[in-house]
């Protein structure tokens, strides 16, 4: 009998006879392994446990323990998601399935009502039966003529076929039942317990937006009832901080499908809490010698040729507009070009060096209608964006004064979760990256250095460098823990060079400068829905849209104290409102706390008698009784210190210690 040689993780080769499979080769080396393993990757394809393995290759044993084996346990309960579905629902046609990390999906579509989440617990019990009945799953092979006939009338099934090459088309054998295959698979059903069908969800067949909407409908599952329960109880908190939720609840903003998704509109209370970001980042940069400007969110293409945009970066930019007399404007994708031209405007100095510029600058980008989500992913964004055009001595001392302002803005935020990634570009992907070897090496090793001499900690990263030259990302984590670029430091010789930039040196001479870009808090967008989730909502009350609301115990006899509070609380900027509804104390006092208000006063007798005011914070169960005049100091200290404890400077952060060492 022929044999295979097969390739161990640790490099010892052995040799098995032609069609062994995975099973016979955990078993080779323990049954212990043999019990805990579901699948195998072979030559890096994940297979199942009981195919024949083909020709020599590396084998690696996964096992239920590994993230493959979640996988494969997903794949399995998918396929016996769609025999549940045809058995329910016979006439339902099956499109796509998925299955990964964060479980797995199956696109259906019905002549009637689509599957409604009220259905998924009846869907989930046929399920239970079939798993229940430890079935074993063969993978068989159709001719495509049979594997038509077998899903005729499913026109989706029908055109997955169709497009497998060749006549052999794979299909699951699970007891009396033949689905299309999706992915490695399970021995048997008895491994499917712990599932859950979590949700139903439009997706377009295939992700393109022209083709008919189907109902998807999202599940994941377990090999422990601890693991499925931990990632339900995920689940909920990832609901419960989604800023798409509380955008909804608080009234923060929306967006209106029949006017374009990805284009969110701010409703007074978003646009205050993003009002608030800007003016708080203006003062900053200008108090750090930046120079704020405005430019076009419109460019000549030519522009874009030459920043390398259109030839690097167009898969993410809007069409052209054609003017028709030859002239051809684009929507800008970023703001870099445009500042060059700030630069240009005027012949430099070296004494003006360096020269720092910045904007909340809008930009377009090309995202597909599937990608889009909330504000984390739109198709108009105000980045808050700065350019720095400096002498190549200067380089040092700017990167690390960009970084201190960065650090000093994440403390006054109170984001404190975050690490440095070097981002290079991948060498090999010249279509991506411009072609410079000498500019890389130069540009790469400085970044390097800096951040070397600075003394701090960081991951490299190949493959994650802008277009135009390596870049310093801070890396945030998410509410639920994710990892999220939330602030870069780009080093760029590229640009200038392209764009010709120059200026006069101490020796009269021209030289050509260096541009750093930086981003300290992204989009406004993607920033505000970054700090939703983060605050679950309840923003600080220097950022809150309402900062108090006061309620009258008695419209008639204590509104005028409570309209007079209001008054003086406007003069010093405090945001707040008087909830004159007359409605039940009870009910006014729940609402604020709903709306996660942070200051919620009663006033009544007492408080208009002794000049005082009821006070209620946001979160708690007790309210304190204190001056009006005491209430006003605590709230403006509050805003002041950015809602820290201590004063508003604050405590220096690790990061900021070793940059003021340095």
């Amino acid at each position: 009998m022929a044999e295979i040689s097969v390739k161990f993780p640790d490099g010892k080769v052995q040799a098995f006879a032609e069609g062994t499979t995975p099973a016979d080769v955990a078993q080779s080396i323990s049954i212990s392994l043999a019990k805990k393993a579901v699948a195998a990757k072979y030559n890096g394809e994940l297979v199942d446990y009981l195919t024949p393995l083909k020709g020599d290759g590396d084998i690696e044993i996964v096992t239920k323990s590994d993230e493959d084996g979640l996988t494969v346990l997903r794949n399995t309960t998918a396929a016996l998601l769609r025999i549940a579905l045809k058995k329910e629902f016979p006439a339902i046609r099956l499109g796509e399935v998925s299955a990964d990390k964060d479980g797995f999906y199956v696109d259906t579509d019905k002549d009637d009502q689509q599957v409604s989440v009220d259905e998924l617990d009846a869907l989930a019990v046929v399920i239970e039966k079939l798993a229940k009945d430890k079935l074993d799953i063969q993978r068989i092979s159709l001719s495509k003529a049979d594997a038509l006939a077998a899903v005729k009338g499913d026109q989706f099934s029908t055109e997955l076929i169709n497009a497998l090459d060749g006549d052999s088309v794979p299909f699951l054998q699970i007891g009396d039942y033949q689905v299309l295959s999706d992915g490695a698979q399970l021995p048997t059903t008895k491994d499917v317990k712990q599932f859950k069908l979590l949700s139903v969800a439009g997706a377009y067949w295939q992700g393109k937006s022209s083709n008919p909407m189907l109902q998807r409908i999202y599940g994941t599952a377990f090999y422990k009832e601890a693991d499925l329960k931990a990632d339900l109880e995920k689940r909920q908190e990832a609901r419960e901080r989604d800023h798409r939720v509380i955008g909804n609840q608080l009234d923060l903003f929306f967006v209106d499908p029949k006017v374009g998704a990805g284009l969110p509109y701010w409703m007074p209370n978003g646009a205050t809490i993003r009002r608030t970001i800007e003016r708080y980042i203006i003062d900053k940069e200008v108090a750090n010698g930046y120079q704020h400007v405005y430019t076009p969110v419109l460019a000549n293409l030519d522009l874009y040729k030459q920043s390398g945009h259109w030839a690097h970066y167009r898969e993410d930019m809007f069409p052209p507009m054609d003017m028709g007399d030859g002239e051809m404007l684009e929507l800008r994708p970023m703001n870099c070009p445009s500042h060059i031209q700030i630069y240009n405007h005027h012949i430099r100095s070296y004494r003006e060096l360096p020269l720092r510029i910045a904007e909340l600058g809008m930009m377009h980008r090309y995202e597909k209608s599937g990608a889009l989500s909330g504000l984390q992913r739109v198709r108009e964004m105000t980045l808050n964006d700065g350019h720095t055009f400096v002498a190549p001595d200067q380089i040092q001392d700017e990167f690390k004064r960009i970084l201190k302002l960065m650090v000093q803005v994440y403390a006054d935020f109170d984001i404190n979760d975050y690490t440095f990634r070097l981002s290079y570009r991948d060498p090999k992907n010249t279509e991506k990256y411009f072609d410079d070897d000498e500019m890389w090496n130069k540009a790469q090793t400085m970044l390097k250095g800096a951040m070397d001499d600075l003394g701090l900690d960081y991951v490299e990263a190949e493959g994650e460098a802008a277009f135009y030259g390596p870049k310093l990302d801070v890396q945030t984590k998410t509410a639920l823990g994710n990892e999220e670029t939330l602030s870069t430091i780009q080093l760029d010789f590229m640009l200038p060079e392209r764009f010709d930039l120059h200026y006069v040196g101490a020796d009269g001479e021209e030289h050509r400068p260096v541009m750093i870009h930086r981003g300290l808090v992204s989009t406004m967008e993607r920033f505000t829905a970054y700090l939703t989730e983060i605050y679950k909502g309840a923003f600080p009350t220097w950022l809150a849209p309402k900062q108090v609301t006061i309620i009258p115990v008695s419209e008639e006899k204590h509104g005028a104290y409570a309209d007079k509070l209001a008054a003086e609380m406007k003069a010093a900027d405090i945001r707040v409102n008087v909830d004159k509804r007359g409605e039940k104390m009870g009910y006014l006092i729940r609402d604020a706390q709903t709306h996660k208000i942070p200051y919620t006063l009663v006033v009544g007798e007492q408080e208009v008698a002794n000049h005082s005011v009821s006070v209620r914070k946001y979160g708690e169960d007790d309210a304190t009784s204190m001056s009006s005049d005491a209430f006003m100091k605590e709230i403006l200290a509050d805003i002041a210190s950015y809602s820290r404890e201590g004063d508003a400077s604050g405590e220096e952060s690790k990061v900021e210690k070793k940059l003021d060492q340095d």
